[in-house]
């Protein structure tokens, strides 16, 4: 049983940074893909970050040159960093570990980004 675990949100001011950390136990953690991903309130979840098994990373138009998605191999941690926060960066935050058609999803962590 695969578990993702979020930690590092919270409130920041526009213009601040945060560090989004994903801690994955039960699994093989070389072999997932990585991705974060947000949910608005009344909006879908969107695809923030990728970071494939092969170190091939994606990014969402509107968070390019601002986020970027890592993963530390040693200690099975994926992480988002956010800089030049938004008011329309607030939201859930989630990650995601997918190997082939298996899917797993954490809880979430909230964003909360001030004007």
């Amino acid at each position: 049983q695969v578990q993702l675990v979020e930690s590092g949100g919270g409130l920041v001011q526009a213009g601040g940074s945060l560090r989004l950390s994903c801690g994955v136990s039960g699994g093989i953690f070389r072999g997932y893909d990585m991705g974060w991903y947000r949910q608005a309130p009344g909006k879908q979840r969107e695809l923030v970050a990728s970071l494939t098994s092969r170190g091939i990373t994606t990014y969402t138009d509107s968070v390019k040159d601002r986020f970027t998605i890592s993963r530390d191999y040693a200690n099975n941690r994926v992480y988002l960093q956010m800089n030049s926060l938004k008011p329309e960066d607030t939201a859930v935050y989630f990650c995601r570990a997918s190997w082939g058609s298996i899917v797993n999803w954490g809880l979430g962590t909230q964003v909360t980004v001030s004007s």
